[in-house]
């Protein structure tokens, strides 16, 4: 195994633990905006320490990708976290995750990664994967105009998320170091959360409970983007994005094992093309 794999293997773990946290937040009616916030003010600091630690804290220069990265990432992650109000974790991660596809799409594209048969039939299946998912999911209890909404944040969250990564392949590859992505990421990340709660709330003050899922998301999600931006540097996007990205597996294990969520036939077929459009993806 590379590094680049071991790293996206690591990834894939953490950003499920990271789904799963997140629903258990909106099940307990934490809003979205306050969520982002407790995390990112956790999530923040630890990076840029870390960063500054390992000696490779940089500003400026290929290090403002991670800024836009930081841009993208909030907007995908506020749309997730509100999706998954009224939308069921086993749904709306393998969604989310499959922003990888929009990743794959911009590094042929734009970057000369090749496009081999594994990897056309890998997004060939993801492709499969998302109505089977969307087609799995339960009415909820506000009726359809509800469950409408949550799919199309979810939609718009995993464009968005797509974006995000593709910005830190392009600052790994105009040679800034992981941690100083991941530290540019987090300080636009931490203050439009801020911004947003502040605007929403008019206040920053931390509803009852906020700590308690903050916390855990905050290290999780430290860990994942580490792991996920160094897995960057070292291999090709279109092979360690798919890999990270199948972080909904144990979210979704985890949402149909210990959350009560039902698993369907539909939702069975959904998570199995995906699987083997992930699987296609890393062997490519």
């Amino acid at each position: 195994m590379t590094t680049a794999t071991g790293c996206a293997f690591a990834a894939l773990i953490c950003f499920g633990v990271g789904d799963w946290i997140y629903r258990r937040a909106a099940r307990d009616g934490v809003a979205a905006h306050h969520f982002l916030m407790g995390q990112a003010w956790l999530f923040c600091p630890f990076v840029i320490l870390f960063a500054a630690a390992t000696g490779t804290l940089t500003v400026g220069g290929a290090a403002l990708w991670g800024n836009l990265a930081g841009l993208f990432l909030f907007v995908g992650f506020l749309l997730f976290a509100r999706s998954l109000r009224t939308g069921p974790v086993s749904v709306n991660g393998p969604i989310f995750r499959l922003g990888f596809v929009v990743t794959v799409v911009l590094a042929i594209a734009f970057l000369g990664e090749p496009l081999t048969a594994a990897k056309a039939g890998g997004l060939a299946l993801a492709l499969v994967a998302v109505p089977l998912l969307l087609g799995a999911a339960p009415a909820s209890n506000g009726g359809r105009r509800l469950a409408g909404r949550s799919l199309a944040e979810v939609l718009v969250a995993t464009v968005a998320a797509g974006a995000g990564y593709f910005c830190h392949k392009l600052g790994s590859l105009g040679g800034a170091p992981p941690a100083s992505l991941v530290a540019a990421q987090a300080m636009v990340f931490a203050s439009l959360a801020t911004l947003s709660t502040a605007t929403v709330e008019r206040s920053l003050r931390w509803p009852p409970g906020l700590w308690r899922h903050a916390v855990p998301a905050a290290v999780v999600l430290s860990a994942a983007f580490l792991f996920f931006v160094h897995a960057l540097a070292a291999g090709q996007a279109s092979v360690v994005v798919p890999i990270a990205q199948m972080g909904f597996v144990p979210a979704a294990l985890l949402g149909i094992g210990f959350g009560g969520e039902a698993m369907t036939a539909r939702k069975g077929l959904g998570l199995a093309a995906a699987l083997a459009a992930l699987a296609l993806l890393a062997l490519a």
